[in-house]
This record gives structure tokens, C-alpha cells and sequence, in this order.
């Protein structure tokens, strides 16, 4: 099974733009999920998958630079991005990654996947009440193509998985719960105050040699409790919530 990771990645980000080329300890954001990636056991190559606009070729000469792979679609059709880096690279199986999540936990990652291999699944994610930046979910590459042949909304185009969760009678779907209690803990960018809480974690933790895990997060968080107050007033999944209310308004 080819079990490809797919990281996705623009530089126009309405919230935070540039947001996954900003620095955290003397590296771009994508080059710490690039870097923590790479400690994944179950994952046999990572591609970052971005758009053909001009306003992306900074991420594509980050990768370049790096010896990272890397496609280059559509910008609006994330679905349609996420299928054809699937077929250039053969996935058999696809890691959702977001480029905004500069402390994926390998661990996790790996987890996750072990899961979805434990049945045939069409998408097995991590569930339950965990931290916002650890979001992980694997898909097959049957799903992401029926999805990518059927879906019609924005929010099921501008997303990857709804068509898909959306439709419980055609597709087998499972999760991973590994948390409990945490889901009020955001350690994504799409803030600026996010960006804030996670120059603070780095500065703690982070080494070039080793990655830093979620217990690490949360040990240093329990220590210094004030931090969870820089970004906890931002919502969730803005993103998507947007998306399905533009979904009502164009029908």
C-alpha cells in the first residue's frame, strides 16, 4: 500500500496571509510539518500540494529548494487538487495534512493510519476532543476519486472530506479517539494571535534533532497555564463553517 501524505498549502490565506512561509524558530511553518512528517514510520512519501497561481510560487520554490515534492492545481478546488497529486504519485491511501499545523505529532499520525489499515475503510480520521492542529485523516483513493466525480457544493470542492462524510451509506468511515477534554486547545495559524502561542511553544521546545510531542505541549502548557489565553477566543473551523453558509446562500 502507498501511503502518501499530502500537505496543502497556499499563500493567500484571508486570515493570515503568507501564514505557512512565516518562521518559527529560524524555519518556514511548512518546513516543520515537512520535518515532522518525515518522523512518520507508515507514510512512504509526503507531497505538498499547492496551486498553479503566481501567488504560490514562493511554496513551490520552498519545495524546490528542499527537495520536497510538489504539485500544483487548482486554488479554489481543493478536492480536484487533492485527486490529481493522488493519481501523479499512485496514492493507494491519502494523509490529509494542513500546512497550518506546524505541530503534527508523528505519533499521531501514525496511529491514525494504522487504523484506517485495520479495516477497509474509505476515511478513518482522529476523532474525539483533541487539540485543533493535530486534525489528521486518511482516505482511499476509490473515495477521493468518487468524491471528486460526484461532489457538487463549494463546501464539499473547497474541502476534502464532506462529500464523503456526508454520505455514511456509500462510504465506510471510522475514527480514532486519543484525546479527551482537549478540544478547547488550538495550536494552528490562521490567527495572528495564533501565531503568537506558537513562537512561544517553539522557543520552549522545539530542537532540530528531535520533534517535541503533544505531551510536551501540554506538560509545558500545565506549567504555564497563561499561555491557552493568547489564542483561545478564536473559533474553530471558521474556515468550513464559511463554506457550508456560502453553500446556503448559493441555493
Amino acid at each position: 500500500m502507498n501511503v502518501v501524505a499530502i500537505v496543502q498549502a497556499r499563500m493567500n490565506s484571508t486570515r493570515l496571509p503568507g501564514k505557512v512561509l512565516m518562521e518559527l524558530s529560524q524555519k518556514p511553518v511548512l518546513g516543520h510539518v515537512i520535518e515532522r512528517l518525515s518522523y512518520c514510520r507508515m507514510i512512504n512519501q509526503t507531497v505538498v500540494a499547492t496551486s498553479s497561481k503566481a501567488s504560490d510560487d514562493p511554496i513551490a520554490r520552498f519545495c524546490g529548494n528542499h527537495g520536497i515534492h510538489c504539485y500544483r492545481g487548482s486554488l479554489d478546488d481543493v478536492l480536484d487538487r487533492y485527486y490529481r497529486a493522488s493519481q501523479t504519485f499512485q496514492a493507494d491511501a491519502i494523509v490529509r495534512i494542513t500546512s497550518d499545523c506546524p505541530v503534527i505529532d508523528p505519533v499521531v499520525v501514525d496511529a491514525v493510519i494504522s487504523g484506517y489499515r485495520s479495516g477497509s475503510y474509505d476515511l478513518f480520521g482522529l476523532a474525539g476532543e483533541f487539540p485543533d492542529g493535530l486534525d489528521c485523516t486518511v482516505f482511499s483513493y476509490s473515495a477521493i476519486k468518487r468524491a471528486w466525480r460526484e461532489a457538487t457544493l463549494k463546501s464539499e470542492r473547497e474541502h476534502v472530506g464532506p462529500y464523503i462524510e456526508n454520505n455514511p451509506g456509500i462510504f465506510k468511515m471510522g475514527g480514532l479517539n486519543l484525546f479527551h477534554g482537549l478540544g478547547n486547545l488550538r495550536w494552528t495559524l490562521d490567527e495572528p494571535n495564533d501565531y503568537k502561542l506558537l513562537r512561544k511553544i517553539f522557543e520552549e521546545l522545539y530542537s532540530p534533532v528531535s520533534p517535541f510531542y503533544t505531551h510536551h505541549i501540554l506538560d509545558l502548557l500545565k506549567k504555564k497555564p497563561h499561555l491557552i489565553k493568547i489564542n483561545s477566543q478564536i473559533i474553530r473551523n471558521a474556515g468550513y463553517i464559511k463554506s457550508l453558509k456560502d453553500d446556503g446562500e448559493s441555493q
